[in-house]
């Protein structure tokens, strides 16, 4: 069984692309960070940032209505991938695939948040590349370069 259930705030608005070809299908892609339980004694991130990939009618969904620092929920499946990117190296991806989504605050408690200055005006916790209970964290910046255009 394959099943992921996340509770997060959106880094950044998310990306929305469209596919090439006859239909042309949404393909959304956001980071979500979520808070951990506990937090790690020697280390001050308090949460993880999980990709999130979502395709058709859940990625115009997304498109219309999630915006960055909205609190959501997703339910969906890890998938993992790779491709070989411009510079001839193999790249390795793991993503979850969103096959349910729903905001996780009333509209006017996010608004409040926001004008609160709740989640804007935080210092987000700032992601390494690798931390010891094996799971990679991706900052926001990051530009990777996908698979398709």
């Amino acid at each position: 069984m394959n099943k992921v259930i996340l509770m997060g705030r959106l880094t950044r608005d998310p990306e929305v692309r469209y596919s090439s070809g006859e239909t042309a299908t949404a393909v959304a892609r956001f980071t979500l960070a979520v808070d951990r339980r506990f937090a790690r004694r020697d280390s001050d991130q308090t949460a993880d940032f999980i990709g999130c990939v979502a395709f058709g009618r859940n990625a115009e969904f997304i498109e219309k209505y999630f915006r960055q620092g909205m609190r959501v929920t997703i339910c969906g499946r890890i998938q993992t991938g790779s491709y070989t990117n411009r510079d001839g190296q193999k790249v390795y991806t793991t993503d979850v695939v969103v096959e349910e989504q729903e905001f996780a605050e009333s509209k006017a408690a996010s608004e409040a948040n926001r004008n609160a200055g709740g989640y804007q005006s935080a210092p987000a916790p700032s992601p390494a590349s690798a931390v010891g209970d094996g799971f990679m964290n991706i900052p926001d910046g990051i530009d990777e370069e996908l698979p398709f255009n």
